[in-house]
């Protein structure tokens, strides 16, 4: 098999599996079968375990030298958590405090 087949063929199934995951939930948990109290309750924490696993990986390699990224990625933070308490919406959140991580960069 020449690398051009490999490649489509390992696309392929990387979208098959994908595609099949995502599908999944609506299969098992559609119609007269409601969502199990566990996955309800899974559904429910998520967004903010999401947010704390963001902030610790983010903060984890601050660096206590660097004075100017320091206060970026700090305002960045105090960004997201303004903006997820005015709107509570994660992606809102999330997209808002990466748009203007990434801009401070580009302009400090």
């Amino acid at each position: 098999m020449n690398s051009t087949a490999y490649t489509i063929l390992a696309i392929l199934v990387c979208a098959a599996c994908t595609f099949a995951l995502r599908v999944a939930p609506f299969a098992l948990f559609s119609g007269k079968r409601g969502m199990p109290p566990a996955v309800r309750r899974l559904a429910m924490k998520m967004p903010a375990a999401i947010i704390a696993v963001l902030v610790v990986y983010c903060l984890k390699g601050l660096p206590a030298s660097d004075a100017a990224h320091a206060t970026i990625t700090l305002g960045s933070v105090a960004a997201v958590v303004a903006l997820h308490l005015w709107k509570r919406n994660t992606l809102l959140s999330i997209a808002g405090g990466t748009i203007l991580y990434m801009a401070l960069l580009r302009i400090i």
